[in-house]
């Protein structure tokens, strides 16, 4: 698995993401992507990795302190549709179980420079290799929906010229200057995506109103499920 073309990539994690498991059932092993399966061990993330070349090949993400207006708004649009993005990129009940302060998972509607506590990372130099990273979706999600949805904020931010806040100086652990955090639950993240009207239209409101369709009957269905009979719900399917 390496970058490539977006479509081509998310071919690719797709394609990955089936082939494990099916190896991995040959042998008789339940292979899972769940966010969390173990309560006290590390959460499993699907951090999205971005840049855009212009007409002539260059790369117009930029790095340090040379970010450049595509950069600032990219990061500005994903801050300001930071609690709407959830539901679409985080769309299983155990997806919150990761979401939680110093679990390095992009809980804030926070960036800097090359840290690796803030939701998204810019690089630190310039040049070929620089990009973006956002970390806050995990892997139930389809990663069709969740790049689109990771690039459609980014793309309102620029195109509505949003201003870039402030880094954040906070480690990410003990201190934040961010004060929005991801929504406590799905539930929770649903009601974020419905209001957040903007992405949902640029996302696609069809997908999306289907997804809060499911999504609000998955949460009936594993109401009354805790701790391990949760996640034994989840494991089959993902």
């Amino acid at each position: 698995l390496t970058f490539d073309s977006a479509l081509k990539a998310v071919d690719d994690i797709f394609l990955f993401k089936t082939l494990v498991r099916e190896v991995a059932l040959e042998h008789g092993i339940l292979l899972t992507f769940l966010p969390k399966p173990i309560e006290d061990i590390g959460g499993i993330g699907m951090h999205i990795n971005f840049s855009f070349k212009d007409k002539e090949g260059k790369n117009v993400i930029g790095g340090g302190k040379d970010l450049g207006a595509i950069t600032e708004g990219c990061i500005a649009g994903l801050i300001a549709h930071h609690r709407g993005m959830a539901g679409l990129i985080c769309p299983t009940v155990t997806s919150y179980n990761r979401l939680q302060p110093g679990g390095l998972a992009g809980i804030w509607a926070n960036w800097a420079v090359n840290h690796r506590g803030v939701t998204t990372r810019a690089s630190e130099a310039p040049g070929k290799a620089a990009r973006l990273e956002h970390r806050m979706a995990d892997v139930t999600s389809n990663p069709y929906t969740a790049t689109a949805t990771v690039l459609q904020a980014a793309r309102l931010g620029v195109v509505n010229k949003l201003p870039l806040p402030a880094a954040e100086t906070g480690d990410c652990f003990e201190t934040q200057d961010a004060t929005v955090q991801t929504p406590a639950s799905l539930a929770e993240a649903l009601k974020e995506l419905a209001a957040d009207t903007e992405l949902t239209a640029a996302v696609g409101q069809t997908l999306v109103d289907n997804l809060i369709f499911m999504k609000t009957d998955e949460i009936e269905k594993t109401k009354d499920l805790k701790g391990a009979a949760l996640r034994d719900w989840y494991i089959h399917y993902v």
